[in-house]
């Protein structure tokens, strides 16, 4: 599979890759059609003709076979076990499907529905939570961390009382790489964690150097505690699961356990892939990586944050998260060897690229992140300039996950090239 080139200058191409159908305004024909090819959409904005829906059908079934293909490529070569897929255009859903198993060792498929553990992804679901708070007036990125949490210490006094909700977000609160990445591995509390980092010492001023955190940003959890008087579980739960039908989703290891359509975490071995249990980690910090979903769920989470379901959240109130804060210096990371790529950037809870072709000045953008805990790898990313958006989870541990975002992307294009719109 080509790797993807990532476009830049190339937001014409693919601006149409998918007609949006809104099943509620068709005629009485065309909305049964509609149904039948599958397509959910949650606005009615258009009529939609049988060609259009040929159309729509002919672009879906290729998308269908092409990444049937293209897992089945990866199972075989034992490159993966199991993977949950979605693909958003729009307000509409085109892909939510499984391919390989959920465990190596057994006969079950994954399909939409599997359950995965999303690791760092959970960090977008922690970001967009505050920012919604910040269009409340609940809160501000600007203010002290201290503010909120008066047991924080971190350095001496002076550096203390600089760092803010924005810094502990974007991983620039001047911590080194992964502090007490232990303590939350080992179940403490967030609570507790806060009172502990006056035992480290800072490396730089906040907001000057990214330094990846999972102990400092699940912070941002507790500060939502203290300013809403509610746990970060539950406005969640209120907020975006629940009126977005993420009917899946969970936040506790005992609920992934209790579900009866689970992908297990795998390792590789030189004789293939083990199967491993379900461990209880990261659930003592649910923002930094504790959050469990299937790729439906991730469809309906890509289509809101793309700005389709105002009535959650203003599509202005979400793209706080998606400004760029702080520069990500080149650190040969896996994405930035993406075809194209030019800048990397991170804002709250997100990872903001740049990309442009050589042959064109003309810059698009992609926020992404990558997730891995347990043995789970997972890929989300969205690209605002074509409305589109891609979440692969895999349940192992592979190196899939460092090219399948510009794959998938590579496959979408190939089809809007072979079936354009008149």
């Amino acid at each position: 599979m080509s790797k993807l080139k990532f476009l830049v200058g190339g937001v014409v191409v693919i601006a149409a890759l998918f007609t949006v159908l809104a099943l509620n305004v068709l005629k009485s024909e065309s909305a049964r059609e509609a149904k039948d090819i599958g397509v959910e959409v949650m606005t009615t904005r258009i009529s939609v003709s049988k060609k259009e829906i040929k159309l729509y059908r002919s672009r879906q079934e290729r998308l269908q076979k092409a990444l049937a293909g293209y897992f089945k490529k990866a199972i075989q070569s034992g490159t993966m076990v199991g993977a949950g897929v979605s693909i958003v255009k729009g307000d509409s859903i085109l892909i939510s499907e499984g391919y390989g198993k959920r465990s190596i060792g057994g006969a079950a498929g994954v399909d939409g529905e599997t359950v995965f553990r999303l690791g760092s992804l959970s960090k977008g679901f922690g970001g967009v939570l505050m920012a919604d708070l910040k269009q409340e007036g609940q809160l501000d990125f600007n203010d002290k961390v201290v503010e909120y949490l008066p047991e924080f210490k971190f350095g001496d006094e002076q550096h203390t009382q600089k760092v803010k909700l924005s810094h502990i977000l974007s991983h620039t609160s001047g911590t080194p790489y992964h502090s007490f990445t232990n303590l939350v591995e080992a179940g403490l509390s967030v609570e507790k964690i806060a009172s502990r980092f006056n035992e480290v010492k800072p490396i730089s001023e906040p907001g000057q150097m990214y330094s990846y955190q999972n102990a400092m940003f699940s912070l941002s959890q507790e500060v939502v505690r203290r300013a809403t008087g509610k746990d970060v579980k539950t406005l969640l739960r209120k907020r975006f699961f629940e009126p977005l039908g993420m009917s899946s989703i969970s936040m506790d290891h005992s609920t992934l356990l209790e579900s009866d359509n689970v992908a297990m975490p795998h390792s590789k071995r030189r004789k293939g892939w083990r199967s491993l249990p379900l461990r209880d980690r990261y659930y003592n910090a649910v923002v930094a990586g504790g959050i469990n979903a299937s790729s439906l769920d991730m469809a309906k989470w890509m289509r809101f944050l793309l700005g389709h379901r105002p009535e959650v959240m203003p599509k202005d109130a979400i793209q706080d998260v998606f400004e760029p804060f702080v520069a990500l210096n080149y650190n040969n990371k896996y994405y930035q060897r993406w075809q194209g790529h030019v800048q990397s950037s991170y804002g709250f809870g997100w990872r903001i690229h740049e990309f442009q072709q050589s042959d064109s000045p003309k810059k698009t953008t992609v926020w992404h992140h990558g997730g891995s805990v347990n043995n789970y790898r997972n890929e989300i990313a969205l690209f605002p300039d074509t409305d589109l958006g891609i979440c692969v989870l895999l349940n192992g541990n592979s190196k899939l996950a460092r090219n399948v975002i510009p794959d998938l992307y590579r496959i979408v294009k190939d089809i809007q090239d072979q079936f354009p719109a008149e």
